[in-house]
């Protein structure tokens, strides 16, 4: 049985078609990432399947049941479904470990489990003036999850935030699912957040799913330019009539041999951890990434495509 069933849902705001048609399924503690350039329509998807806006067309499940939206009850959400926006908000002049617990319906043993795993325990006696904007986030989706969802939503998380409140939020979403077996559909921007996460990725544009599948399928495969921009830099090449779309560490620099190309090295750049190429080919300008150290700008060089 599916946990989530997303079927031919549109959405038009202004006249404009924001969504048109989307179809997805979700298993139970299957991660799901959409990804999609600003005003593709994964938010507006993300607050559709929640229960927080009301779709033209189509319909939402949820364990079978539909979702409704705002205009089909009262209050809007579902219960088992919890959604953390980009806007979260947390009430001032309450200690933490109030506001926790006016929302939490579990019991304390596994609250208190629940707190470590978003790495909040240590914060319950601080008021919203003594923590961080991460650590408001954090304290934020533990006030979700302590009304013991089944589904949770997450609307561009690592927005705006420092690369050490980034790492531990992608440490507690990680754990979220491994340690509290919580399903997870995610919103963002950054290819880094998550590949090595989703179990499926999703690929918007102009309110259509245009891509879908397993992270290696999207970043190795992808459908268009549109898609592989989104995944990082990439050499667009012809071949045989067709167009692919080459990720720079599929470009090896190799000894002369046959099945080879010769280039002209006109840049290199340090990454860190390798060093990216700037090699003019066949009179194109393309990218390989490399860890030979070696190599200068006016060098020539051997390149080949990794099998």
């Amino acid at each position: 049985m599916h946990l989530l069933t997303v079927s031919g849902i549109q959405k038009w705001i202004g006249g404009e078609h924001i969504l048109k048609g989307i179809s997805f399924k979700q298993d139970r503690f299957q991660n799901i990432a959409i990804v999609g350039e600003s005003g593709s329509g994964k938010s507006t998807l993300l607050r559709i399947v929640s229960g927080f806006t009301q779709a033209d067309e189509g319909e939402v499940l949820f364990e079978k049941q539909k979702v409704k939206g705002p205009m089909e009850k009262l209050i809007p959400g579902h219960s088992g479904i919890a959604y953390l926006s980009q806007h979260y908000e947390l009430r001032n002049n309450y200690k933490m470990a109030e506001l926790l617990q006016y929302a939490n319906k579990l019991p304390a043993a596994d609250a208190a489990a629940l707190y470590k795993v978003c790495r909040i325990d240590h914060l319950l006696g601080r008021k919203n003036d003594q923590i961080s904007g991460g650590e408001q986030q954090r304290i934020a989706l533990a006030r979700l999850l302590v009304t013991a969802p089944r589904l949770l939503l997450l609307d561009e998380p690592f927005s705006n935030l420092d690369l050490i409140n980034k790492n531990i939020l992608k440490s507690v979403i990680r754990e979220l699912s491994e340690k509290l077996k919580i399903t997870c559909l995610l919103v963002s921007h950054d290819p880094t957040d998550i590949l090595p996460w989703a179990d499926q990725i999703m690929v918007m544009k102009d309110g259509a799913v245009i891509q879908k599948g397993s992270p290696w399928q999207v970043y190795k495969h992808p459908v268009n330019e549109y898609a592989a921009g989104l995944f990082g830099k990439f050499n667009q090449i012809a071949s045989n009539g067709k167009t692919m779309f080459v990720r720079p560490e599929d470009l090896h620099i190799v000894t002369g041999t046959p099945n080879t190309l010769m280039g002209k090295v006109k840049k290199v750049h340090f990454l860190g951890n390798a060093f990216e190429l700037e090699v003019m080919l066949l009179n194109e300008l393309v990218t390989i990434r490399t860890i030979d150290s070696s190599i200068k700008a006016g060098d020539t060089v051997h390149v080949a495509l990794a099998n």
